[in-house]
């Protein structure tokens, strides 16, 4: 398999663990797969995972913006997913984020 596919499944096996109403962010799967210069290719992971039964909505910038919001199907789709869960978005911006930060390095 090709190193840049093990790399995303690697992402896609983290993003599945995140709980139900939680969000984590690109640096942060990057840092528990040990790459922790390698948010971005956690990005692309993330926009390449659609049909994968992977929770990419759950996935969002250091700062908790929908920065991949673009990729989905739909105008909102991304912030529709996360509210269905119960996190308030507001102006593309996850509210209370760190209450409803998951953080795989404390808990894989």
């Amino acid at each position: 398999m090709p190193k840049a596919l093990n790399f995303f499944e690697q992402c896609y096996a983290v993003a599945r663990q995140i709980p139900y109403g939680r969000v984590t962010s690109y640096g942060a799967i990057a840092a528990y797969l040990a790459s922790p210069r390698s948010a971005r290719a956690v990005g692309y992971a993330m926009t390449a995972s659609h049909e994968k039964d992977v929770p990419a909505h759950r996935v969002v910038n250091r700062k908790g913006l929908l920065t991949g919001k673009h990729h989905f199907q739909g105008i909102n789709l991304m912030q529709q997913h996360l509210e269905s869960e119960g996190i308030e978005v507001k102006n593309n911006q996850i509210q209370n984020f760190e209450a409803v930060f998951w953080d795989p390095t404390k808990e894989l």
